[in-house]
């Protein structure tokens, strides 16, 4: 690892989330891409990360804390709504 980075001490399936949610948000347009600066929207992109975040929510239900469920519920549920929006709006 490099010098002078910390990562938290706390690792559980909250990390994963944010892991997989920020590379959506950035699909979604919603986060500048990190390469190029841009905010655009790649619907299949976002797709994907979204699927993944429903995999696993569907493989992790019923071994998740309670607030470990109502975090990966939320991410996803604001996901699949930015998306929904976006791809409303793009198609008029």
């Amino acid at each position: 690892m490099g010098k002078g980075k910390t990562y938290p001490e706390k690792r559980d399936i909250r990390a994963i989330v944010v892991l997989l949610a920020a590379q959506g948000m950035i699909r979604l347009g919603e986060i500048p891409d990190p390469l190029n600066g841009q905010a655009i929207l790649d619907e299949s992109g976002a797709g994907f990360f979204i699927d993944l975040l429903s995999e696993l929510q569907r493989k992790t239900s019923g071994n998740l804390l309670p607030a470990e469920a109502a975090f990966l519920s939320d991410v996803l549920e604001n996901m699949q709504k930015i998306l929904l929006k976006k791809t409303r709006a793009e198609n008029g």
